[in-house]
């Protein structure tokens, strides 16, 4: 009977051992998991920074573009309002020259014909 016991005590020890040895495996690769898990994480992270990143800078550059863009072309509409401005009152001075020359020719025409 004790034999038996012994047996048993010592079978159950070993069977005690085996399972606690791959608890630990198991535990040994969850950590390994975990940890591949993190770096990836970080790895993920740190990309999509990068990203981030580097799209703001891209928008920046746009953004500025823009701008020089929206200026030049308020530059380029305030000189053709002053072009048409000059133009309006170089047709006015026109349009008074002529009409001063048509005056002058239809005077000389009644004095021809008298």
């Amino acid at each position: 009977q004790l034999h038996l016991t012994t047996s048993e005590k010592n079978e159950l020890a070993r069977c005690l051992q085996m399972v606690q040895n791959q608890l630990q495996e198991k535990e040994s690769e969850i950590r390994r998991e975990i940890s591949e898990y993190k770096d990836r994480l970080l790895q993920a992270e740190k990309e999509h920074q990068d990203a981030l990143a580097e799209a703001n800078r891209k928008n920046e550059v746009e953004i500025e573009a823009c701008h020089e863009k929206i200026s030049s072309l308020e530059h380029f509409i305030s000189s053709q309002k002053l072009e048409i401005e000059h133009l309006k009152s170089n047709k006015e001075q026109l349009n008074n020259s002529l009409k001063e020359v048509n005056q002058s020719l239809g005077e000389l025409l009644k004095t021809k014909v008298r």
